[in-house]
């Protein structure tokens, strides 16, 4: 990394960090959307049937806590971006959190699905542990996060053994 490249993430009147912002919130928002599509249907299809563990929040509660969730993310990868932090781990995050809903959802694999949301919790972990390196506020914005995926692998795993 060049002083050039340091005095851009950290120069405030730049509007390159507004625009790596912006393309965070992007790449979540893609995440997002490529998720609700990938169960878009399953709501009221295998998943509305299924046997659900009593912890099962209403089908409602998930995108407004998703919303929130993805947009602290990306917040979070931003403040550790502004400081030079690396961000392979938040991408790697990512790309399996992408990966989950098609897997659980649309291929109804529930033990593969299960798998890979515990890979997702690990990665997650793995994240606000390294991002309180670079900034104390975006390992908390990823608590929430890491917080709603291990409650999310406990509902996947109870509906594996339920059906």
């Amino acid at each position: 990394m060049t002083a050039t490249d340091v005095a851009a993430r950290t120069d405030r009147r730049s509007p390159r960090p507004w625009l790596v912002l912006a393309g965070l919130l992007v790449a979540t928002a893609v995440v997002a959307a490529l998720g609700s599509w990938a169960n878009a249907g399953e709501t009221t299809g295998w998943y509305q049937d299924a046997e659900k563990p009593p912890w099962n929040p209403p089908s409602w509660v998930f995108g407004p806590v998703w919303t929130v969730l993805y947009a602290a993310m990306a917040v979070a990868a931003w403040l550790v971006w502004r400081r030079g932090g690396p961000l392979g781990l938040w991408w790697a995050q990512l790309a399996v959190n992408l990966v989950w809903s098609p897997v659980f959802f649309t291929l109804q694999w529930l033990w593969p699905g299960l798998v890979v949301i515990l890979a997702l919790d690990v990665l997650v972990a793995l994240c606000v542990w390294r991002f309180r390196r670079w900034s104390a506020a975006a390992a908390w914005l990823m608590v929430p996060y890491l917080a709603w995926t291990l409650y999310a692998t406990t509902l996947s795993a109870a509906i594996a053994v339920l059906n």
